[in-house]
């Protein structure tokens, strides 16, 4: 079993704050996790952050101990929610592993840990370093296992594994991004997940520029088949595939590249718990699709599992003289615990309704329509290659930039990007706002029904 620990930026700072006060010694908090496990993969998302206050605690610089009054509560509401446990204390002094001390603390908590909760799951811990790197282990009753990956999914990406090999030697076919990324980042693409859900216009150049960067393994996610429409603006896409799932053509095309990336191709709709369960153990999701209904969904899975996420869409209105009147793309970043696509009104809850309506019940949403009780649910427009290839190239830009900083400003001032093709007008916006609906679903992790939604009943 492979254990990771996922950290949303918002609780990632909180830690940050309360383990380093600037007095040079050791502190700890505790974080409440929710779970997921899917095969071989079993991760931590936090939930909370329970600082042990200062007062309670013997403090030095190589060591910190606390009241044992202070577990109850927090044990009590760790049973009452199903929730796993994750203590994370500072080494001031950068020293980057596990102590003697450290060991014997750890097996003391977590044996009255085991012992509370009594539920046979696993807990962690974790230590975190003044530069705000962080390491830990998984506890499973009496066995230990460091984790392989813990991630920070703020207005940076950070990726830090339990084998690191962040200064491996890079094979030529990669040598190029060294120069932009260094082999650091080259690296951490090579190991990264990364999810595309909607495999037509947008997400077609956005899997072949991240496959052209040789992320590690891609899950494309749609259950549309090739058609003879599609020709012109699907990336790699040839009259031979037509009624081919676009999923098995993009696949092909990614693995012939001969760049090393893994493509998982999963026919399904979103909407589907299968679906849903392979999307939720990506690193990074990119969501390219055109419906409310979807976005709204894929927002939901990134908050539920501490993904970050960035959603790509393409506008084209006609002129009603063969023209057009308005030409224009976007792209927003979002990270759980932010601003949403919602709080941002990209869509309205009516929009999600009317296109719920219209997916399980077709007659009925006809008969809505007709008596004037939807509205704002037209089809889309079609959208043009050479359009949806920048804004793909544009995201992809922007993930790099959260992973690697090389621009001149904060990534927090480019939550929004929006590119006007009329004028050739690219403009980023801040969304500092916390969405009020889904902050309170940050890091759940799996839940029954899955993300809370009667539909998605296994």
């Amino acid at each position: 079993m492979n254990y990771s620990f996922r950290i949303s930026g918002y609780h990632h700072r909180l830690l940050q704050e309360h383990l380093f006060p600037g007095d040079g010694l050791e502190a700890v908090a505790f974080v409440l996790c929710g779970r997921s496990r899917y095969r071989d993969e079993y991760i931590f998302t936090t939930q909370k952050i329970v600082p042990v206050p200062y007062e309670i605690c013997d403090r030095t610089p190589a060591s910190v101990t606390w009241r044992s009054s202070f577990l109850p509560d927090l044990l009590h509401e760790a049973s009452r929610h199903g929730l796993s446990i994750v203590k994370v204390h500072s080494h001031p002094a950068f020293y980057e592993q596990f102590s003697t001390l450290d060991d014997e603390s750890d097996e003391e908590t977590f044996a009255a840990v085991n012992s509370w909760l009594d539920d046979d799951q696993p807990h962690g811990s974790a230590i975190m370093l003044p530069d705000g790197r962080m390491f830990g282990r998984a506890c499973n009753v009496e066995e230990w296992t460091p984790f392989s990956m813990i991630s920070v999914a703020g207005d940076d990406l950070f990726f830090w594994y339990g084998n690191d090999r962040s200064d491996y030697a890079a094979d030529s076919k990669v040598e190029a991004h060294l120069q932009l990324f260094g082999a650091g980042t080259t690296a951490r693409l090579r190991r990264l997940t990364i999810g595309v859900v909607g495999c037509s216009g947008t997400g077609s150049f956005a899997i072949e520029l991240l496959a052209r960067l040789a992320v590690g393994k891609l899950v494309l996610i749609d259950h549309d088949r090739i058609e003879d429409r599609n020709l012109n603006r699907i990336a790699n896409s040839k009259e031979c595939d037509i009624g081919a799932f676009k999923v098995d053509v993009l696949k092909r095309a990614v693995e012939s590249i001969g760049l090393g990336t893994t493509v998982d191709a999963v026919p399904k709709n979103l909407f589907e718990p299968e679906a849903v369960k392979n999307i939720s153990q990506c690193d990074v999701i990119f969501g390219c699709m055109d419906t409310a209904e979807g976005r709204h969904l894929l927002n939901r899975i990134a908050a539920f599992y501490l993904i970050p996420y960035f959603d790509l869409g393409v506008h084209l209105a006609a002129d009603g003289e063969g023209g057009i009147s308005e030409a224009s793309g976007v792209v927003h970043y979002l990270q759980p615990g932010g601003s949403s696509l919602l709080s941002r009104k990209a869509y309205t809850m009516e929009q999600v309704r009317a296109e719920g309506l219209r997916r399980t019940d077709p007659a009925a949403y006809k008969e809505q329509l007709k008596a004037g009780y939807i509205e704002g649910a037209n089809e889309s427009s079609p959208a043009v290659a050479s359009l949806n290839s920048t804004i793909a190239g544009i995201a992809v830009n922007e993930f790099l930039a959260r992973l690697h900083a090389f621009r001149s400003y904060d990534n927090n001032e480019s939550e929004i990007i929006r590119y006007n093709f009329m004028e050739t007008m690219l403009v980023t916006e801040m969304s500092p706002e916390r969405c009020a609906i889904l902050t309170r679903h940050v890091g759940r992790g799996d839940v029954e029904p899955l993300l809370g939604w009667p539909s998605l009943s296994t």
